[in-house]
């Protein structure tokens, strides 16, 4: 009895509807209020249901197709049809084999009603953008200048060829020239007499030197013998006044060459930096203006009006920058000899009268030339370092 019940309750059909549903009108229901939360859910349309014996190849089997896209997703009418703030939508589709879980209604209810926007992917994208703008604009800006420069050069190279071979004009103002001449000249002169008054400078100082150590022993063997004492103590004297005489005269020889040192290397070579720049000017000059000359003897067409208008740009740029550092040359070779005069004139008086009181043993004119000229003398030792530096 036992047996054939359950197999009656094996080969028992379940009942399904037109579309495969095995479900009540209270189902569908139920699946209509879940519809609104589920907008995507399974792709169940394959959904069927076998029915056969515990002994069936395909009892108990239910195929679907493959689940496509996000299982759930809020729908925020569903909430506002539920408080009656808004209509109910029109339903038009349905899931197919779902049956419905008051457990997973419940957490989609409790999701937020809204998600952030991914601001942190929009600031970084902007922040990026802007990166870009200002490297394209340095990289812009490095070219236009290697571009203007290469242009110059050929430009400058180009005049400079041509004037070597006699084939472009020169622009020359033959007064301020030769005052360049001048000066150049007169830079290597005094280039000499410094390296000369250098080298003066230290052999004097070896031979004071050596008349401190040679007073040194004279009066060492004073003491040591007694048959010559006075001997020695004569030569001794001697020769720590001519020692006493020549650290005075290194002094008057030092400032002498320290003068001469900053007329040459500061006071000249400025001047000189700036006739360099002057010359370059001028070349520059030449180049746009032959550049300028040539333009104008060409065709008189649109585009080679543009260009000529453009070269004449140019053209007054490098005038003026020409005209300006002209007028600086001038001036600083006017200046530059004043006080080449002023300073000679104190620095040659200086180390006659000092060579002369030297050499003529006259101890009180050399100070007083010394004092005469305002140098200071150092005192003795004081170039060497302190016990404490030697440590």
């Amino acid at each position: 009895m036992t047996d054939s019940i359950l197999s009656k309750a094996a080969t028992m059909e379940i009942p399904i509807n037109s579309n495969g549903d095995s479900r009540t009108a209270e189902d569908d229901s139920l699946e209509q209020d879940l519809q609104q939360v589920m907008v995507s859910g399974p792709n169940l349309n394959e959904t069927s249901i076998v029915s056969g014996g515990y002994g069936g190849a395909a009892e108990g089997i239910i195929p679907t197709s493959s689940i496509k896209g996000p299982a759930v997703r809020f729908n925020p009418e569903y909430f506002d049809r539920r408080c009656g703030s808004a209509p109910k939508p029109d339903i038009r589709s349905k899931s197919r084999g779902i049956t419905p879980s008051h457990s997973a209604a419940s957490r989609i209810a409790n999701q937020p009603g809204h998600y952030p926007a991914p601001s942190m992917h929009h600031s970084n994208s902007n922040s990026s953008m802007m990166s870009e703008e200002a490297t394209r604009g340095v990289a812009v800006e490095k070219f236009d200048s290697v571009k203007k420069w290469s242009i110059n050069t050929y430009k400058c190279t180009k005049q400079m060829f041509s004037e070597r071979f006699g084939r472009g004009t020169k622009t020359v103002d033959l007064e301020l020239e030769a005052q360049i001449d001048v000066l150049r000249e007169t830079k290597m002169k005094y280039e000499r007499i410094l390296r000369l008054a250098r080298e003066l400078t230290n052999h004097f100082y070896n031979m004071v030197q050596t008349q401190q150590a040679l007073g040194d022993t004279f009066a060492d063997l004073s003491q040591k013998s007694p048959e010559l004492q006075d001997e020695f103590g004569y030569n001794a004297e001697t020769q720590r006044l001519l020692c006493k005489n020549g650290e005075t005269l290194l002094g008057a020889i030092n400032f002498f060459v320290s003068s001469i040192n900053t007329l040459v290397n500061k006071t000249m070579e400025d001047t000189l930096m700036t006739i360099k720049m002057y010359e370059n000017a001028r070349l520059e000059f030449d180049a746009y203006r032959a550049d300028l000359e040539e333009l104008s003897v060409g065709p008189r067409d649109a585009a080679a009006m543009v260009r000529i208008e453009f070269a004449q740009q140019q053209y007054q740029i490098q005038k003026d920058k020409y005209e300006r550092l002209h007028s600086d040359v001038s001036i600083k070779l006017k200046f530059l000899e004043e006080n080449k005069v002023k300073v000679m004139h104190k620095q040659l008086l200086l180390f006659h009268n000092a060579i002369s009181a030297y050499f003529a043993g006259n101890q009180q004119q050399l100070e007083q030339t010394l004092r005469q000229f305002n140098v200071k003398l150092k005192p003795p030792g004081s170039d060497k370092p302190s016990w404490l530096e030697e440590q």
